[in-house]
């Protein structure tokens, strides 16, 4: 049963007191808070178990590697992956896109060849192909969005040709909340690309799904992805942790990404011969605490269920749109109606510094800006916007605290 009083007090700094009032904490877009079991992974980890992993033959070394190859095995459940080599830690979302850039583009992607992107895009998704072309002499091609901040997925049968060898899109916009129909597209453009590529699997797809994770369980076999990257702390997880899933014929196929320690099975003065994935694209120690935190959030979550999580997300979400809907001069981007919890919206000609920086003496964390997303401030032809984003841990009566300080702010700047 979802009961959120027992799930806030699970969360201690939703306790804190900011500039005098409450906390409400609505930038889980940014970053998700941590529950208590993840704080006491990490303590754990550096108070009983804190040792080097995969090489050491004393104790700790060797029980805290089991621990953490007991993690990959977690995350790999979560998300449906065939094996665990499919799970690659990273630092991120970031760093796994950039890790697929470099390996896929590496050996894939040469003059003349496509890649197509969306114009939603986290600039994590975009940069990182806008340098994969420019150094390959490759073109970038975006699929468009319409006012409600859907893609028109009608212009892919004339954006996908011979050419096009990747696809990569969020399945989640982190700015318009929209939900994309990653499975039907995945379809569509294997489909599309399948007969022009004539290998009979067509274009590889690549899904951010940073924002996702938080929100739904992405079954990355059923989706048939070659890639999903996400990072640990959206999913309530620590920071600088992350998952790129890529299936097994490119991990075999790709060369290393980083090299060094644990990446290797023999070096001689002449050669290298590097280990299998998943240590082949694990250079250095790893985040260690990270990915054993990282599995005791998915563990966290998954004691709630998602779909308790999306059926009360869906309640603040409802609530947020028609309370802020009723305030005079507010104009809210995104109006899919496959969406979830994060609300964008300017008011008048009002600065989004300006009411976030107003918000915060309320006790409001929400975020201003163009929240990595410029071309998406572009389409509208604005500078950003005051984005709030909910959670489970997030409540209807903090949306009225948000909704009374916000037309405070309203009044002291007009």
């Amino acid at each position: 049963m979802f009961d959120i009083h027992k799930i806030r007090k699970d969360f201690p700094i939703l306790n804190r007191i900011v500039n005098g009032k409450p906390l409400v904490y609505f930038d889980n877009g940014a970053t998700a808070q941590k529950p208590q079991t993840v704080i006491d992974a990490i303590t754990n980890y550096y108070t009983n178990q804190n040792a080097n992993i995969h090489r050491g033959v004393h104790t700790l070394s060797r029980e805290i590697t089991i621990v953490y190859e007991e993690a990959r095995k977690t995350i790999q459940a979560h998300i449906n992956a065939a094996h665990a080599n499919e799970i690659i830690f990273t630092r991120g979302t970031t760093e796994s896109i950039n890790l697929v850039a470099y390996c896929f583009g590496k050996i894939n992607v040469f003059e003349g060849d496509e890649i197509l992107i969306t114009q939603m895009e986290h600039h994590s998704n975009i940069v990182a192909w806008q340098q994969l072309c420019e150094e390959k002499k490759a073109i970038l091609k975006y699929i468009p969005i319409n006012e409600a901040g859907e893609l028109i997925l009608e212009d892919l049968p004339k954006l996908i040709t011979s050419k096009t060898k990747l696809v990569a899109f969020t399945h989640i916009s982190n700015t318009l909340g929209t939900i994309n129909p990653v499975k039907e597209m995945i379809k569509q453009i294997r489909a599309l690309s399948c007969p022009l590529s004539g290998d009979g699997r067509g274009a590889v797809v690549l899904i951010d799904g940073a924002q996702a994770v938080s929100h739904l369980k992405p079954n990355v076999q059923d989706l048939d992805c070659d890639f999903y990257a996400f990072s640990g702390h959206k999913l309530f997880g620590p920071t600088g942790v992350g998952v790129l899933y890529a299936k097994e014929e490119w991990l075999t196929k790709f060369g290393p990404y980083q090299t060094g320690g644990g990446t290797i099975k023999t070096v001689t003065m002449q050669k290298t011969e590097f280990a299998d994935a998943p240590l082949k694209f694990e250079a250095g120690t790893p985040h260690i605490e990270g990915g054993i935190g990282l599995a005791a959030a998915i563990d966290y979550v998954n004691s709630i269920g998602f779909e308790a999580i999306q059926k009360h997300e869906d309640t603040l979400m409802n609530y947020a749109t028609q309370k802020l809907s009723e305030i005079e001069g507010v104009r809210i981007y995104g109006s899919s109606k496959h969406r979830t919890s994060v609300l964008s919206f300017n008011v008048g000609s009002i600065h989004p510094f300006d009411i976030g920086t107003l918000l915060d003496k309320y006790g409001i964390a929400i975020r201003s800006g163009h929240h990595c997303t410029q071309p998406i401030c572009q389409f509208y032809n604005i500078p950003g916007t005051i984005r709030a984003s909910f959670t489970f841990y997030n409540t209807v009566e903090e949306i009225d605290l948000f909704i009374e300080a916000l037309k405070k702010s309203i009044r002291l700047l007009s």
